[in-house]
């Protein structure tokens, strides 16, 4: 596949996140989050909004799903989403409904292996389920407590190749890659490249950053893009 850039939006106000999103969709951003933050500040509310905003746009609901899976994924559909993320550690019938139900809504399923003991496996596991999509992910609270005890923090570079070669649908990778590494990312087989926090968002204020962020966002896009065709 051709690769996607996907701007996080975690903000917890829908009006940053709505000047935020045009401002990314200007710069050449194809696919928006609806980010773990602003689902929690707005609801569905932020969803149906950004929705409202941008109707031809993808919009991934990252509410992190651990039960209830097939309400919650007919909820955001409803709501204007076109992808919604189930974990790993939710149980394998928490999976399937979400796969059931992105089937019955016409959504799109991305299954994130945060938290996983075998980071591989569970990629696996989820693709195996039936996830569209791989989101390879180390966790924000993993990462800050982990360097907090001046040890190397974990990357998802650190195994992206094999989770990439584990599975055969798309694979994005997420936890606080820098600049360079995202951008990077289609040379590891994982087209999807998520830009949010700490990239183009303060990771500790959830706030936009300062900066000339759409001329950067513009300049990264085209980086991106410029790869061509990703084999999954």
């Amino acid at each position: 596949m051709k690769p996607i850039v996907q701007i996080s939006l975690d903000l917890t106000n829908i009006d940053e996140a709505l000047e935020t999103a045009a401002m990314a969709l200007r710069a050449g951003v194809d696919w928006l989050e609806a980010g773990t933050p602003l689902i929690l500040a707005e609801g569905l509310h932020g969803v149906r909004k950004l929705r409202e905003a941008f109707p031809d746009t993808p919009i991934v609901a990252d509410l992190k799903t651990m039960d209830g899976g097939y309400l919650e994924a007919e909820m955001m559909a409803k709501a204007g989403a076109t992808h919604v993320v189930v974990m790993a550690r939710a149980h394998a019938e928490t999976v399937k409904v979400v796969v059931q139900a992105g089937k019955d809504y016409g959504v799109k399923v991305m299954g994130d292996n945060l938290g996983c003991p075998d980071m591989v496996s569970g990629a696996k596991w989820l693709a195996d389920l039936g996830c569209d999509y791989i989101i390879h992910h180390i966790g924000y609270d993993e990462r800050r407590g982990i360097a907090a005890q001046g040890l190397p923090m974990p990357s998802p570079m650190d195994q992206l190749k094999e989770v990439v070669n584990a599975v055969n649908v798309p694979v994005q990778a997420v936890g606080g890659l820098s600049l360079e590494q995202a951008v990077r990312c289609p040379e590891y087989g994982a087209p999807m490249v998520v830009l949010g926090a700490p990239l183009t968002i303060d990771a500790d204020s959830f706030k936009t950053a300062d900066g000339d962020l759409e001329a950067s966002l513009r300049l990264i896009c085209d980086k991106i893009h410029s790869y061509g065709e990703v084999a999954p």
